[in-house]
């Protein structure tokens, strides 16, 4: 088992230039950054070099980060031959956000992606099957987003419910006699 620092001098080994900034303070899970033009050659070499074999894809992620302007991916790996973790982060502009997919590389990353690209806008190049996941077809915008602004209504109908701790306070306020009287029976009428 190779601990963080180790997964990632073995990386900057193999790789050179196309990871840097490995991150262990102030974070859970340790990281490095990746070049995102290089993500799909270095996740070729976490799956298959004999000392990584990070051969899991525990979960693709992004965080927007607009006072940046960008969207960050991250992808948690794992290794059941060797039982150990990393973190990889890729930074792209917010504006523009593609990546490799890694689809063929982790088959959990097909609906990791789309998930990404349905909440977040983030374009996966050589994705085998691109498209929304969660929200229909025609939704506009990417609710994950920070600035993102839902319609009001979507096909006519409303985006919102009222909140239940609202419905409480008209329930409270409500005078005792009407808060647990039966609904109203409707009238019946003769046949």
């Amino acid at each position: 088992m190779l601990q963080p620092a180790e997964i990632f001098a073995r990386l900057q080994t193999l790789l050179g230039d196309a990871v840097s900034g490995f991150t262990t303070e102030g974070t859970k899970d340790p990281y490095c950054k990746v070049v995102p033009e290089k993500w799909h050659e270095v996740a070729l070499v976490l799956r298959d070099d004999a000392e990584l074999k990070l051969d899991f894809l525990q979960c693709v992620t992004a965080v927007d980060w607009p006072k940046q302007s960008q969207l960050q991916m991250i992808y948690h790996l794992y290794s059941y031959p060797h039982h150990h973790s990393f973190v990889v982060k890729a930074d792209l502009p917010r504006d523009t956000p593609v990546i490799a997919s890694v689809a063929d590389v982790w088959a959990a990353a097909d609906w990791n992606e789309r998930e990404q690209y349905d909440l977040l806008g983030v374009g996966f190049t050589q994705h085998p099957d691109l498209r929304r996941v969660m929200l229909p077809d025609d939704w506009v915008g990417y609710p994950l987003r920070k600035d993102y602004k839902e319609a009001a209504t979507y096909r006519e109908m409303p985006t919102s419910r009222p909140s239940p701790l609202q419905l409480l306070v008209v329930y409270d306020k409500a005078p005792p006699e009407k808060r647990n009287a039966p609904p109203p029976e409707e009238e019946v009428a003769d046949e």
